[in-house]
């Protein structure tokens, strides 16, 4: 089984939620590249469970790159990124492999490997190996400065309250908005008094990470199935819990006539320039120069402290199970650092094959 994103730059995850470690193998990119290790740390941060609404697991995500970068540079050799798992409680999954969570991987990896995988806390299908992908989503990054682009999502809603587009460079502006990863200081309260009231009945909601890309150069993208729709919509939707994806009005689009959509090209001091208010940001998969409007909806935590039904497959009768362990109630405020970190390696990895970024 692989574990594999990219082609001119590849990022291949390893580990398991309750093994030793979790992390990332880098390859394909190019020498000399600043390694800004504050930067790194600052992104693994918005991802790390044992702080806000989230799971109280507490790692610390310090990343280790023990290959491929010297002298704060790397070296155009695959770079390898380790973070330990320093708060494993494998007790938690005693009921695994004979009675499998619903909405999980469990029974269908059991069967796919035989009986051999490692199951606990998801095993190697974990939303814990998004560690791997923010540490090396923050590698990435530099790259992307050098041709202006910028990446900027926030939670776009949870359950039925909503948040208008995030901003860029705009900071959370109260303490809700940070517990929520949400700029809208309305929204955000709403947010959280939400997931409380859920937290209190044992249950979890459904959420959405709205991300906006900025200062795509035209023409990045390749025709067809590598296009930035396409190649974007295949990492986002390998994110633990993804259900949708959508770029600019998505769905909406089905209730707009073209002439309302489509926008037009018109003269500006750069040359053509694309007028749209739908954030349809790339055309036949190839940028515009429009902002880039992306939005991945997650289901609702499978993980929840209360009985659901399940098999028991030592005896093959009715069951239910519990599941006890530390788990998110939502997905969406941890998922904005995962959902940056997909869409900077899928660029990364587009703009080297277009010729974009030497390497």
């Amino acid at each position: 089984m692989r574990m594999r994103l990219g082609e001119r730059l590849a990022v291949t995850l390893y580990g398991t939620s309750h093994g030793p470690c979790v992390g990332a193998l880098i390859e394909g990119m190019p020498a000399g590249v600043a390694v800004d290790l504050a930067s790194i740390d600052a992104r693994m941060a918005t991802r790390r469970p044992g702080q806000g609404l989230g799971s109280k697991r507490q790692e610390s995500d310090r990343v280790r790159l023990a290959a491929g970068v010297h002298n704060g540079h790397t070296t155009g050799q695959p770079i390898l990124v380790e973070i330990e798992n320093a708060d494993v409680r494998s007790s938690d999954y005693s009921f695994l492999p004979e009675r499998p969570r619903p909405a999980h991987q469990d029974l269908p990896m059991h069967v796919r490997t035989q009986g051999h995988a490692d199951l606990s806390g998801g095993g190697s299908s974990s939303a814990r190996l998004t560690a791997g992908l923010v540490a090396a989503g923050a590698l990435v990054r530099p790259l992307l400065d050098r041709l202006g682009i910028r990446i900027t999502a926030h939670v776009g809603a949870i359950g039925p309250h909503e948040a208008p587009l995030p901003n860029h460079g705009k900071a959370w502006p109260t303490e809700s908005a940070a517990l929520v990863r949400c700029q809208d200081p309305e929204a955000s309260e709403s947010m959280v008094a939400h997931v409380e009231s859920l937290k209190r009945e044992r249950d979890s909601v459904g959420s959405r990470v709205d991300m906006i890309v900025s200062g795509l150069p035209m023409g990045l993208g390749e025709p067809w199935f590598d296009g930035l729709e396409p190649a974007l919509g295949r990492a986002l939707l390998a994110v633990p819990g993804a259900r949708a994806v959508e770029f600019g009005q998505g769905t909406k689009a089905l209730t707009l006539r073209g002439t309302a959509h489509h926008g037009g090209w018109h003269p500006s001091a750069n040359g053509p320039e694309l007028r749209t208010d739908v954030g349809e940001g790339a055309l036949g998969g190839m940028a515009s120069e429009a902002d880039l409007v992306v939005r991945l909806t997650l289901k609702p935590p499978s993980s929840i402290p209360q009985p659901m039904p399940t098999v028991d497959l030592s005896t093959g009768e009715a069951s239910s199970v519990t599941v006890k362990g530390r788990h998110d109630p939502v997905l969406g405020p941890r998922g904005v650092a995962v959902v940056e970190a997909m869409a900077a390696l899928v660029l990364g990895d587009l703009a080297l094959r277009g010729g974009y970024i030497d390497g």
